[in-house]
């Protein structure tokens, strides 16, 4: 790109996978190299400084702190989205894509929260100022995927072929941002409805390469090593085995399961578990791709049908999707606390603490009315929850069966998908 960040093109259009065609790398944006020097207060050019982060002394926490991001672009019109395709001649030419048409891409974020500065020391380099004060550069890496060139659509309005390509993305992303210097953990996510936050409509998600391991997963990998030292069991891998037997199961197909998870917090939660023992997306076997997108397809349609309004009308739901993926530094065999030992973060098995798994959910309690984090949840973390779980799940098993199976793929929006009357597991739907 015009300022030195990355951009790399996901094809699943065959006439760019053969090669035949091939996408617009140039960029003609004027834009200044983003690690230039930038003026001091008295004009003087001073080095360029990335976003810092400081520790939270009370409870260890990491804050980036990236006040840059108040400039970033907010609810553009249509015909200003950056996350669309170029369009010659058009007034506006600050697109981040520069070709005319995509099918995925994925590009370093214009205005990170965490960005790693050349010649700039790793956080693991900057030692504590004293107790009370440790600071060090947010040395990460925030990249964009954008799903679709169309600016109207969503991740569950897309094609299976594109949902698999997404998923290609993501584990190629995860490998790539994985192997950079100071990442200990990678996080693919999506923001979906003005109501979560978005400040662009256009579909699109994000993958964040933090240079800590985040605080929900160190309290998970704390729980997990706890379950697996008493009991001698994988947590994550318990819970889904307890889960598909239950109620709470809205979906399965050969390889993944969906379920309510038996203390959900909010409005509309869902979880979605492989059935086979992984640490992140890139151990997936092609077969398991396939399945994912299938049954994943199938869970965002449900989930846009959840509520209704006073017509009937289905109102597409406001949503957070966040993958968990075992740390780079811990979560998995041969990391964490106890290393040292042939399983580290693992049962005698192998199989990962920090195992894989999708975790979805929306703010949207009620047509029209949010579930806003007050008193209880923000100042003491002490969550309250307006429904339960099996409520959620009954309501998602109301809106088609459990088990699903994959047929031929095809060309529209269901891709071949064919849904079995009952589950092999929950009962009938």
């Amino acid at each position: 790109m015009a300022d030195g960040r990355e951009l790399i093109y996901f094809d699943d259009s065959p006439e760019y996978v053969s090669g035949e065609l091939t996408r617009r790398l140039d960029d003609a944006r004027p834009l200044g190299d983003r690690y230039a020097d930038v003026p001091g207060p008295d004009g003087t050019p001073r080095p360029f400084q990335g976003p810092e982060m400081r520790q939270d002394v009370l409870t260890g926490d990491w804050i980036p702190m990236a006040a840059h991001r108040m400039n970033r672009t907010f609810l553009p019109a249509a015909d200003s989205c950056p996350l669309c395709p170029a369009t010659p001649g058009a007034a506006y030419s600050d697109g981040e894509i520069p070709d005319t048409d995509y099918d995925v891409v994925v590009f370093e974020n214009r205005f990170p929260s965490l960005m790693r500065v050349p010649g700039a020391p790793l956080p693991s380099e900057v030692a504590p100022v004293d107790a009370l004060h440790a600071a060090a550069p947010a040395a990460g890496r925030c990249e964009v995927v954008c799903f679709s060139s169309d600016h109207h659509g969503s991740l569950g309005s897309l094609s299976l072929t594109r949902l698999r390509t997404i998923v290609e993305a993501w584990a190629d992303r995860t490998a790539a941002l994985a192997a950079e210097p100071g990442v200990a953990q990678v996080f693919c996510f999506e923001n979906r409805g003005r109501e979560i936050g978005v400040t662009l409509p256009h579909p699109h998600g994000q993958i964040y390469g933090y240079p800590y391991v985040t605080p929900r997963t160190e309290r998970l990998l704390e729980r997990a090593r706890t379950y697996r030292d008493s009991t001698g069991g994988n947590l994550l891998r318990d819970v889904l085995a307890d889960e598909r037997s239950s109620e709470r199961l809205v979906l399965e197909s050969e390889h993944w399961s969906a379920y309510v998870p038996f203390a959900a917090r909010w409005p509309v939660e869902v979880h979605l578990a492989p059935h086979r023992d992984l640490a992140d997306l890139t151990e997936l076997t092609d077969a398991e791709r396939d399945d994912l997108v299938t049954i994943y397809h199938a869970l965002l349609r449900r989930l846009d049908q959840f509520f209704v309004d006073g017509d009937g009308s289905a109102i597409p739901l406001p949503y957070i999707s966040a993958w968990h993926q075992a740390p780079v530094t811990a979560g998995r065999a041969g990391t964490g606390p106890s290393s040292d030992v042939s399983d580290g973060d693992a049962t005698a098995d192998g199989a990962p603490l920090a195992r894989l798994h999708l975790e979805i959910f929306s703010i949207l309690r009620s047509p029209g009315k949010l579930k806003y984090l007050a008193g209880s949840e923000s100042g003491m973390g002490a969550w309250v929850s307006d429904t339960t779980p099996e409520r959620i799940a009954g309501r998602l098993r109301e809106l088609g069966p459990v088990r699903i199976t994959t047929g031929q793929g095809g060309a529209d929006g269901t891709d071949g998908t064919t849904e079995d009357s009952t589950s092999s597991k929950g009962g009938a739907a």
